[in-house]
């Protein structure tokens, strides 16, 4: 399993786009920081009244995160959308169930490597914004709370990404499907906005990304994002057993 993960690690670092995708994303990154760190002193220069300020963790943070869960809704799908699709149109399926491990630890081995990719984009953001305490104090639980709603939230991402990927030897289908289901699941709760109770809402990734991003980490929206990802890890390691079956 771990084999796998390495492998596809080293396939994304060995691919044009996943080094382009990782640029991209830390010049954004960096780019909204710097944005939040001048934007605070702009803002909170203003503010006469301590009432009125906010701490630095949460000014910049609520900004680099805000970007951070938006952006990767395009990203996670370009980079999982060629994780199972391209084993079929490559036809190096049948090597790949040869092999000395099972359906899943193979589907385990892939989704760890492009979460261990994801996660290098997650430390990224929260080193960057513990540079703050150079020159102030700042909330590092606010911190590490929304990197661990961040890597969920990715990680979800990843999972469903995997799951459509297994479906199709297309990679862009893979792809587009993904972003579709992702961006759905994304907006559901302003679909459902005026109906509190809907159980629809329930299902909202953005809902339960919500209280990460406000600092406090919700036993329910971890149990969320963790049945969620294995939900999609068994329904992938389904579809590739049913195709090995069939032969």
């Amino acid at each position: 399993m771990l084999n796998i993960a390495r492998k596809e690690l080293k396939s994304m670092f060995a691919s044009p786009m996943g080094w382009i995708i990782l640029a991209l994303l830390t010049f954004s990154f960096g780019t909204y920081y710097l944005n939040g760190v001048n934007n605070y002193f702009e803002v909170m220069s203003g503010s006469i009244r301590p009432a009125e300020r906010i701490g630095v963790t949460q000014f910049v943070g609520q900004t680099v995160y805000g970007l951070a869960s938006f952006i990767m809704l395009f990203a996670v799908p370009l980079l999982s959308m060629r994780l199972i699709s391209e084993e079929r149109r490559s036809q190096t399926m049948p090597f790949l169930f040869s092999a000395p491990l099972s359906i899943s630890e193979i589907v385990v081995g892939k989704f760890l490597g492009l979460v261990v990719f994801l996660s290098i984009l997650v430390v990224y953001i929260a080193a960057m914004l513990s540079t703050l305490n150079i020159w102030a104090d700042i909330d590092f639980g606010y911190i590490f709370a929304n990197s661990l709603g961040l890597l969920l939230l990715v990680s979800s991402f990843a999972a469903l990404g995997l799951y459509f990927s297994s479906l199709t030897a297309q990679p862009i289908i893979a792809g587009i499907l993904s972003f579709i289901a992702l961006f759905v699941l994304m907006i559901l709760d302003r679909f459902f906005a005026g109906d509190p109770t809907s159980t629809m809402l329930k299902f909202s990734l953005m809902r339960h990304f919500q209280s990460f991003a406000g600092g406090l980490m919700d036993t329910a929206d971890l149990a969320y994002f963790g049945l969620f990802i294995l939900t999609f890890i068994t329904l992938t390691i389904r579809r590739l057993d049913a195709d090995r079956l069939r032969g």
